[in-house]
């Protein structure tokens, strides 16, 4: 990898960035790459770097949005139509790329995305408690007064004991956070909750009192029963961050395509994006994995409406 990738890799890191590190493991001859080559995928499918021509680039784009999508590194498998020489890789995803003109590949796709934000609210012991034991769990710390606040955030902790509590609520549910934890007494969260007029939507983000049944009685033990209760809304109930614009600081996730289509020629899934060839034929859309399929279309629908 060139030091211009690792700078590139390092900014994205620090600005919370999600993106896929994709890394050319085997490459069968005649292919124009080699092993080592490399590139960042970002979550509007645009590609960094090297691993292939068009077709090829087409297929590791697609599986990089997937590997941002579900956060599982992938050996990628692109193989031309009909080949069989290429050495056997148990578990490896496998596409097989009509349009590729030779030379099997085998790509590594790793996804790097930011840790989940707990932004807390109050300087209590248990507010301390939970940032402390959030650190060593990869959770990144913000709190109340840090910029930009809520946004971004996966999950919201207001343990101010009565300061600020409905306010602090407000600008969570505002931002989108899924997951917004009150630290109080069944009653008293109750009653904070029906003076701010909620709709049923909003009262369901809420968990008052926040945390596991655990018998809690320290702060440690709290901060404990709450963070367990975060895990288990990002483990089982697939609860993400809220939500901010693909690619920009703080993006936690990524949002992934908006569009996919199938090429006419090679029946390839393709991500539609700005530099995605495309013809409009008689008021419908086509889009293609490389400029190769969409010239053989032009030469055999010649005079039928492409432009």
């Amino acid at each position: 990898m060139i030091a211009g990738m690792s700078a590139r890799m390092r900014e994205l890191v620090a600005d919370r960035i999600p993106f896929v590190h994709a890394v050319v493991v085997r490459a069968q001859f005649p292919t124009s790459v080699r092993a080592g080559d490399d590139a960042i995928v970002l979550p509007d499918g645009s590609v960094e770097g090297f691993v292939g021509g068009q077709c090829a680039e087409s297929s590791v784009r697609t599986a990089a949005l997937g590997a941002l999508q579900n956060g599982q590194t992938t050996l990628l498998r692109v193989l031309p139509e009909g080949e069989t020489d290429f050495p056997e890789s148990p578990g490896a995803q496998v596409v097989v790329n009509p349009c590729l003109s030779g030379g099997a590949l085998e790509i590594f796709l790793r996804p790097l995305l930011p840790p989940p934000v707990i932004w807390i609210v109050g300087r209590t012991p248990i507010a301390e408690a939970v940032a402390e034991l959030a650190r060593p769990l990869d959770f990144a710390v913000r709190w109340a007064g840090d910029e930009p606040g809520p946004v971004g955030a996966t999950a919201v902790i207001v343990a101010s004991h009565g300061r600020d509590e409905a306010a602090s609520i407000r600008a969570a549910l505002d931002a989108g956070v899924e997951f917004i934890g009150l630290v109080a007494s069944r009653r008293r969260g109750t009653a904070v909750l029906d003076e701010m007029h909620l709709t049923e939507a909003e009262r369901g983000r809420i968990h008052t009192p926040v945390g596991i049944d655990i018998g809690a009685r320290t702060a440690a033990e709290i901060a404990l029963s709450i963070l367990a209760e975060i895990v288990a809304a990002i483990r089982t109930r697939r609860v993400t961050p809220a939500a901010v614009a693909s690619g920009s600081p703080d993006s936690g996730t990524a949002t992934g395509p908006e569009t996919q289509a199938v090429d006419p020629v090679c029946g390839m899934t393709v991500i539609v994006s700005p530099d995605t060839p495309h013809l409009a034929v008689d008021g419908a859309d086509l889009w293609f994995c490389g400029a190769g399929c969409r010239q053989r279309y032009v030469e055999s629908h010649a005079g039928k409406g492409e432009r």
